[in-house]
């Protein structure tokens, strides 16, 4: 289960500048820019990564010499280290600077959420920054503590990531909605009914295709002909923007519905899913895949923390190819699963769905066939007289209830939503 605790949500958004000249303040992105590169270049020539101090005595100086405040300096020197160390961990080429961008801490950045205002410096002056994005976004961060301040300039614009601490207090839970993912549907299961939330990966996975087929059209042409260049460029936005949109409305559709009946939310832990992409040789299907998933969980996790809802990770393995009735292997004819032992009868991911559902309930209940864990005994549970083996009596009683539910085939309410 994901732990209660601090966490971190940014506020994103385009930021105008009303105190200050816009000018004097590319220049001293660039500036920054130039310096940042100067010292991964220095850092990268070096035999062995250095320490954290041996850097801010090597670098600390230098950077103190384009005008930049202390603070900036260090954040600057610490930015440089990460990507070389991260670089060369990966066997990876010298990491390159493209944008013109800067991170600030509270040394040198004062923010105003009320009034939509944010104050900064980088070297000797002090520029006012407007944040423009609707009133109602703005105010799900008041009241929050802020930890640092990201500014880039793109696409001729100015956009600012502020990063706010975030307390993250689950309720106790009363159920599991198990969500079992794929390229087209999204299967939700609760212990009594199965629901389908169709997806628009495959709209995002038609434009990822057609990209990667200019590519092997035009094999040496697409990475100087600017036309061509553009049109993959589109298709890969496209494919991006219509995953990211939908993962959020998604997300936000689910964690209000799980919070409206007290349920928790349970998903697949992808840590692997890196290497079955590798394994299937880096398609298409799966990279999407990957990029898809990560993207859904991701926005179910920041949904879950705004919410304060429960969320687990269970183990993703043969969920869809063993019998959640009596634990056999499975045999499919396409997306049917049949299973020869019992004779449970159902799609392929009602079954992942339902296998996802049954390990959130041995997470709390124990391996079948064990007690399910209880909370400890409170003042009135003794003043009502029950006892330790009563109670596990109870619990048992109750596990083999649900089993039994499982055991008996109900009928299937399927709903599509469309975005």
């Amino acid at each position: 289960m994901m732990p209660k605790g601090t966490y971190y949500k940014a506020l994103k958004a385009r930021v105008e500048v009303v105190d200050g000249s816009i000018n004097d303040l590319l220049w001293d992105l660039a500036v920054h820019k130039y310096a940042l590169q100067r010292a991964i270049d220095a850092l990268w020539e070096l035999d062995r990564i250095p320490k954290k101090s041996q850097v801010h005595q090597m670098l600390y100086p230098m950077l103190r010499s384009y005008g930049f405040r202390a603070h900036v300096a260090r954040n600057i020197y610490t930015t440089a280290l990460a990507l070389v160390k991260s670089a060369k961990e990966n066997n990876g080429s010298k990491p390159t600077i493209r944008r013109m961008s800067a991170r600030l801490d509270y040394q040198d950045a004062r923010i105003d959420i009320n009034n939509h205002i944010m104050k900064m410096i980088l070297r000797d002056r002090w520029y006012t920054l407007k944040l423009v994005h609707r009133r109602e976004y703005i105010k799900r961060f008041k009241g929050l503590k802020w930890k640092e301040i990201h500014l880039k300039y793109c696409n001729g614009a100015l956009y600012v990531s502020i990063v706010f601490e975030v307390r993250y207090t689950p309720y106790t839970l009363r159920g599991d909605l198990a969500l079992d993912t794929n390229l087209r549907h999204v299967v939700a299961y609760d212990g009594s009914s199965v629901r389908r939330y169709r997806t628009r990966f495959t709209d995002a996975l038609s434009k990822k295709a057609r990209a990667e087929e200019l590519q092997k059209k035009y094999p040496k042409r697409w990475r100087y002909n600017n036309r061509i260049l553009d049109r993959i460029r589109v298709l890969h936005r496209r494919a991006r923007n219509i995953v990211t949109d939908w993962c959020r409305k998604f997300a936000k559709e689910i964690a209000i519905k799980a919070k409206g009946y007290g349920y928790a939310i349970v998903l697949e832990n992808l840590e692997h899913l890196r290497e079955n992409v590798v394994k299937n040789g880096g398609s298409v299907v799966w990279k999407l895949s990957l990029f898809a998933y990560r993207k859904l969980q991701e926005a179910i996790v920041a949904k879950t923390i705004e919410y304060n809802v429960p969320i687990l990770f269970v183990d993703p393995g043969n969920t869809s190819s063993i019998c959640p009735r009596c634990g056999v292997k499975l045999t499919h004819t396409h997306r049917l699963a049949v299973c020869r032992n019992c004779g449970y009868v159902a799609d392929r991911d009602t079954v992942g769905a339902v296998n996802i559902w049954l390990r959130a309930l041995y997470a709390y209940a124990g391996e079948p066939g064990s007690s399910p864990s209880a909370p400890a005994m409170n003042d009135e549970t003794r003043g009502s007289g029950g006892t330790r083996d009563e109670g596990m009596k109870k619990g048992n009683q109750k596990y083999s209830k649900v089993i039994k539910s499982i055991n008996q085939p109900k009928p299937c309410r399927t709903h599509n939503y469309n975005y």
